[in-house]
């Protein structure tokens, strides 16, 4: 026992199995809940971290909720350059209200009672609805903005490319709705309503220059709401949008239950083709879609509808779209299937796809309707036989089975037949391993050789236990060079360590890092191949490889004898009867269901992939493009 200047509770606890199906925590489910947390609670700091991985991250935000919204703006351009803030007490319920505009056509609003995200919104969700448009209506008129009360915008207007964040705290919260994610307290709309119309007049009064730029972009949303009504009216007029005139692109299914039917957004016309010819014509339906889709994000609601195939879309999935029209209720099919190609052009097409569904029919995803479908990547062939193989990583495993048939090796130990398998599979792993650190400009030959020793973070508060390692070192790269350094925070020591152009440092961060960590486990495991030289008897001949990395490409050489090796890019590659076998038939293909885990973490990835700022686009390609193992371009 010590001294120490720390205070506070800890408390341990463990889910039960008896009482949960599942006992494992999920890492970014927590994350993204002690985020909203830090965000709600400004000032306070949480941390996560995950011992069995080594992650970690810290959330502490000083400006509460106005943070948030600055977030969740990050990477859009914003009308004004800071958030609106409003906040207020009356009756024991304090409202806290962040909000800002931005160039986008969405409107994103998210709000919280006593720190629990209220998704279906609620009485402080419409108490702040009526206040905004109320109080940018009342302004508007009496600015000369708009002429007479007549022209008022309406609410959805005024909220195009609206970010927000409400917050109400307060005694006796009362839940309703289907997930008890809805604010029921009557009371509580005429509060919200009441503090933000005061504050917002203020603001309004105070800034007209920013008041100027939401009004205009919201009587640009009525304009075009009007223009998109006129369009919705005439395609209505001629059927486009009615399931009484279905496009003749949509080759539909026989099933009439939405809940026993499917539809595949295919790309191409000729993969749609063969989709048609190889489908179960009683519950499967084929669309077909020609050319780029186009990108919601970027367009308003009546030049979407000026899309002929997203017209073709709607109309064949039959919900209607708009918030006045969208009846998810209407879906004419209850899986709802994309398969694009394997290639750079289908993972766009995806994403166009799955940009619209989540700006455009949320509630699409939100009821698990919505699905990706996984064509093979390979076909291997191996003299009449043929298998279709979904990834890499299965493509691998077959090779590896097929290469240690009647193969022994032999070291200290011997292994024979199947027994290698586990031991290639790690050697794999240890492999793609060090290529991702050499990617990184990391010396891999030093990161290998300081795995045969016990490092651990004690290590790095020692400085004679460094100094040793670092003997040792030298001794091995005479060439390297090495400096010292002070680590403040882990109260320890840094090692930069330098040798032909590469960089390596040792310090906690490194030595604690998920994929050093495993690296090291990897290691243990190859222990039990013993130490090279590897003898290596296959059939009647023996082979003697002095590396690891020899012996492993020496098994991947002898699985790839007799084979051949399709790699597929595009769909309209295989047959009917080839894309029914392995990407249609129920029985045997494999879907992903998409679902939003975080929304937020969602919202940002498609304003950076889709939105029209260029810089955090390239940055965040650089920043997963070293993560790349194959392109195909």
């Amino acid at each position: 026992m010590g001294k120490t200047n720390r205070r506070g509770t800890k408390v341990t606890f463990k889910p039960d199995s008896e009482v949960f199906d599942t006992v494992e925590f999920n890492y970014d489910t927590l994350a993204q809940r002690l985020r909203e947390l830090a965000f709600l609670n400004k000032g306070l700091g949480i941390t996560v971290a995950d011992e069995k991985t080594g992650k970690k991250q810290t959330f502490l935000y000083e400006g509460g909720i106005l943070s948030f919204v600055e977030h969740l703006n990050k990477n859009k351009t914003t009308l004004h350059p800071k958030p609106i803030y409003i906040s207020g007490e009356r009756d024991g319920i304090a409202v806290e209200v962040a909000m800002q505009y931005n160039d986008s056509y969405s409107e994103t609003i998210l709000s919280f009672a006593n720190n629990i995200n209220t998704r279906e919104g609620g009485s402080h969700l419409a108490g702040f609805k009526a206040a905004l448009t109320r109080t940018t209506n009342s302004y508007a008129i009496s600015s000369g903005l708009l002429k007479s009360p007549k022209d008022s915008v309406s609410g959805d207007d005024i909220r195009e490319g609206l970010t927000a964040v409400i917050s109400v705290k307060l005694p006796n919260p009362q839940f309703e709705g289907q997930t008890k994610t809805k604010l029921g307290n009557s009371e509580v709309k005429g509060l919200v309503e009441s503090v933000v119309n005061e504050a917002l007049g203020y603001y309004f009064e105070q800034n007209p220059s920013v008041v100027k730029k939401i009004i205009e972009k919201a009587i640009q949303a009525s304009r075009a709401r009007e223009a998109a009504r006129k369009a919705r009216e005439l395609t209505r007029r001629k059927g486009a949008l009615e399931d009484s005139g279905l496009p003749g692109k949509l080759a539909d299914c026989a099933e009439k239950d939405p809940q026993f039917s499917e539809i595949f957004i295919v790309e191409g016309d000729s993969a749609g083709g063969s989709a048609k010819q190889g489908r179960d014509r009683h519950t499967q339906a084929i669309l077909p879609l020609k050319g780029k889709i186009l990108n919601v994000e970027k367009a308003r609601f009546d030049k979407m509808l000026g899309s002929d195939e997203i017209r073709i879309m709607i109309t064949a999935l039959g919900t209607g779209i708009g918030a006045e029209d969208f009846d998810i209720a209407k879906a004419r099919y209850h899986k709802i299937v994309i398969m694009t190609d394997a290639d750079v052009d289908g993972a766009h097409i995806r994403t166009l796809l799955l940009t619209f569904f989540f700006r455009q029919m949320p509630q699409v995803i939100e009821k698990g309707y919505l699905y990706i479908a996984q064509p093979p990547l390979f076909k291997v062939k191996k003299g009449r036989a043929e298998r279709y193989i979904q990834s890499e990583g299965m493509l691998e495993n077959m090779l590896f089975e097929l290469a240690v048939d009647e193969m022994e090796i032999r070291n200290g130990n011997v292994l024979v037949g199947k027994a290698i398998i586990p031991y290639i599979k790690s050697l794999s792993k240890f492999e793609r391993l060090l290529e991702w650190f050499t990617k990184r400009k990391k010396d891999t030959a030093v990161i290998k050789t300081l795995l045969h020793y016990d490092l651990s973070k004690d290590l790095l508060k020692n400085k004679e236990d460094i100094n040793v390692l670092l003997k040792k070192l030298k001794e091995e790269f005479p060439d390297l060079s090495e400096e010292l350094r002070e680590d403040e925070e882990h109260q320890s020591y840094r090692i930069e360590l330098k040798r032909d152009g590469l960089k390596l440092t040792l310090d906690d961060e490194f030595l604690t890092s998920p994929d050093f960590r495993e690296l090291k486990n990897l290691f243990s495991e190859l222990k039990g191949l013993g130490h090279p030289p590897y003898k290596v008897k296959h059939n009647k001949d023996i082979h003697e490889f002095g590396s690891s990395r020899e012996l492993f490409d020496y098994i991947l050489s002898i699985a790839k004898k007799g084979i051949s090796i399709q790699r597929y890019k595009g769909l309209g590659e295989m047959n009917p009867h080839q894309l029914w076998e392995t990407t249609m038939d129920p029985e045997k293909r494999t879907l992903l269901q998409v679902s939003v885990e975080d929304s937020i973490k969602a919202e940002e990835i498609f304003s950076t992939l889709m939105g029209d700022n260029v810089e955090p686009r390239k940055e965040f390609i650089a920043k997963h493009a070293l993560e790349v193992r194959n392109l195909d371009i």
